[in-house]
């Protein structure tokens, strides 16, 4: 059983799993927003390496904002 459920968080997420649900759900957001609420398919490779820096920078602990790429990730 996880300490989530047993320390009441109705959600049910470790404050490491909230973390990354909220890191995830910014830079969704903010990606949604820079692209009029709409993504198109081959925008995902890059919005996926955004949203996995967010992540990185939860589990890391860096807050520093790498700069932004200038061409998506192709392959």
């Amino acid at each position: 059983m996880s300490d989530a459920y047993v320390s009441g968080d109705p959600d049910g997420l470790s404050p490491l799993l909230a973390a990354i649900r909220d890191a995830v759900a910014r830079e969704l957001h903010a990606q949604l927003a820079m692209r009029a609420d709409r993504i198109d398919l081959s925008d995902v490779p890059e919005i996926a390496y955004q949203v996995t820096l967010g992540v990185d920078r939860v589990l890391t602990g860096n807050r520093r904002r790498p700069p932004d790429r200038l061409s998506p990730i192709s392959g």
